[in-house]
This record gives C-alpha cells, sequence and structure tokens, in this order.
C-alpha cells in the first residue's frame, strides 16, 4: 500500500523517483514534494482509481495530511473500511 501511495504522490509532484527514495515521514509539501490543495484532491482521485478503492468523504474530516505517512495511513484506512467501524 505504501508504494502505491508513494506512485501516486510522485506523479503529482511531477518528479522521477522511486517510491523507496521517498520516506515515510516526508512531508506533502516541503523541499521535495510540491502538493497543494488542488493538486491533493487529484491526487485522492487517483489513488482511488490506482488502488481500486473508494474513500468514504468522512474519512478526512478532523485529519490533517503534513506526511506521506499519513496519507497512507487514511488509504489504508479507508482500503478495510475500519475508519468507519471506529
Amino acid at each position: 500500500m505504501s508504494d502505491s501511495v508513494k506512485r501516486v504522490v510522485i506523479a503529482e509532484s511531477r518528479l522521477s523517483l522511486a517510491p523507496e527514495e521517498i520516506r515515510d515521514d516526508e512531508p506533502l509539501n516541503g523541499d521535495l514534494l510540491h502538493l497543494n490543495s488542488l493538486g491533493f484532491v487529484g491526487m485522492l482521485v487517483h489513488l482511488e482509481d490506482a488502488l481500486d478503492v473508494t474513500l468514504p468523504d468522512d474519512l478526512f474530516v478532523g485529519r490533517t495530511f503534513k506526511t506521506v505517512d499519513d496519507l497512507v495511513d487514511v488509504v489504508a484506512d479507508g482500503a478495510t473500511g475500519t475508519e468507519a467501524l471506529r
């Protein structure tokens, strides 16, 4: 799951890197990755397509996404449906 998320993040940042070159704690909007709010929304659509999952809107309520790992966590929750059970 982490590599798939990183591939989409890399594509949205328009970089030529391998997923293993991105740290889990890499900021989504920092020196390496450059995701703005519009890019973030587009990236979520790409993640749903790439991973063949539907991420419920309420999954994002009250969350902040500062690092790649934050995004991996929410996608994992959405993919397994565990967030709805909490």
